[in-house]
């Protein structure tokens, strides 16, 4: 290779000790394009004229429709959070699941995914049931990694189960249309949902001791349950939200941005509903939306100047030729991709990956003849890994965070293994059949 070739290879050299070094991911991503094209000019690789094209590219960023979903579905997310629902669903699944051994474990799980479909927000779900769920199940007397492992790989469910914020991103990225891509995550996540559960209750069965049985009174401290009535309180208020989210997206009533606009109004109205409501809350609410927002947006902002001066030095073109001269098939190709995104997942989270690594790779494998919508569902689910694997993973942090001193860290990383294999199962099976992902979408499509 000459050194044409090798410099674009630079910038990810340049570019990784950066992300390590704990400097912002955006201010990475445009700085790093910043120096290398004005050394590609330096030395007639690049030309500064080709920075024109950035600012249309940002304009048409900013001002796209399918991203708008993504500040609307924050807030709805962080509204639901200060609804109390989360408690709520707690009680009640718990209630419900307490007489089948592991039943809060499995309740957790069962919460992780109604609260998926509903916030979409990993950080609110994870320290959420952190602080209800893990002294609960402490107290009881069940494992440590158990318990700590169920609800991390519980919390990730939301990068997966629709309303989703990275598979708006990806169909933004891919080009692909992110009512599809709801649609396409359905089964998946149903499917990872069920892995967690046969796990849960077959580990339970081999070892009794790690997941004693609780009764009803031990759960809510009452002799008298309302069973009913705590159901209704408990479940309504979120299969409401996911009905009116996702219905008017899987029947053609309303886009995903309009479908998120609506949900956003749905939670709000279900916190006052809640007498949860008040205008602090709102403007809490509507802080962390706008900081999250900013945060997301400035990345991509940053990936379009990493994106132009990469292609404007040819970049693309090289890792194009480089995959297409390996002397194998497109099957490799794609395990090649899947493995180098998973083992990035342990030092980047999945938004850095999703800006560097995706706008990359998506055109090489949509080249060889992949669909593009199943292609999108098995990166979703790749990059769910990155919540959990260690040193970087966030559903690990914000567990340790809210988490009582008696659990170390060690207990977290040993519970956490198993999910992670679940996740990779569940990728498995998505490669194997692909019709888990397009048969339903091909079914509201016609």
């Amino acid at each position: 290779m000459g050194f044409e070739e090798i410099f674009p290879l630079l910038m990810f050299v340049v570019l990784f000790p950066a992300l390590l070094s704990g400097f912002p991911v955006a201010f990475s991503l445009g700085g790093t394009a910043i120096l290398f094209g004005v050394l590609g000019h330096w030395l007639d690789l690049f030309y500064l004229s080709d920075f024109e094209f950035v600012p249309s590219k940002v304009y048409g960023t900013i001002s796209n429709f399918t991203l708008m979903a993504v500040p609307l579905f924050i807030f709805m997310g962080i509204m639901l959070e200060k609804s109390g629902i989360a408690e709520e669903l707690l009680t009640a699944m718990e209630l419900i699941c307490c007489k089948v051994r592991g039943g809060i474990a499995l309740s957790i799980v069962l919460v992780g995914a109604l609260l998926a479909a509903s916030t979409g927000i990993v950080g609110a779900t994870v320290v959420t049931m952190s602080v209800l769920s893990l002294p609960t199940l402490l107290k009881r007397g069940y494992d440590k990694p158990l318990a700590c492992g169920t609800i991390a790989a519980s919390g990730t469910l939301g990068q997966i189960l629709p309303p989703s914020i990275v598979l708006v991103l990806l169909g933004d990225m891919m080009n692909v249309d992110v009512g599809d891509l709801f649609i396409g995550a359905i089964f998946p996540g149903l499917i990872l949902v069920a892995l967690y559960m046969v796990y849960i209750f077959i580990f339970t069965i081999l070892y009794p001791s790690a997941a004693p049985s609780a009764t009803p009174e031990e759960i809510t401290g009452k002799k008298e349950i309302r069973y009913a009535r705590l159901l209704l309180s408990s479940l309504v208020p979120p299969v409401f939200l996911i009905a009116l989210v996702l219905g008017s997206i899987l029947f053609g009533v309303a886009s995903p941005t309009e479908a998120a606009s609506c949900g956003a109004v749905g939670a709000l109205l279900l916190t006052i509903l809640k007498g949860k409501f008040s205008f602090k809350i709102l403007r809490s609410v509507s802080e962390r939306t706008t900081t999250i927002t900013a945060m997301v947006f400035t990345l991509l902002i940053g990936a379009q100047f990493f994106s132009v001066v990469f292609r404007g030095l040819s970049g693309d073109e090289i890792i194009t030729d480089l995959i297409a001269s390996l002397p194998t098939g497109k099957t490799v190709i794609l395990f090649a991709v899947m493995v180098i995104m998973f083992l990035l997942g342990f030092v980047l989270d999945f938004i850095e990956i999703c800006f560097i690594v995706v706008p990359i790779v998506s055109p090489i494998l949509r080249s060889l003849g992949y669909n593009p919508l199943w292609l999108a569902i098995l990166i979703a689910i790749n990059l769910q890994t990155s919540f959990l694997t260690p040193p970087f993973g966030f559903s690990l942090f914000y567990l340790k965070g809210a988490a009582p001193p008696e659990v170390r860290t060690i207990d977290i990383y040993r519970g956490i293994i198993p999910f992670v294999i679940i996740q990779l199962i569940s990728l498995f099976i998505v490669y194997l059949f692909p019709d888990v992902v397009t048969w339903l979408p091909s079914k509201f499509l016609q």
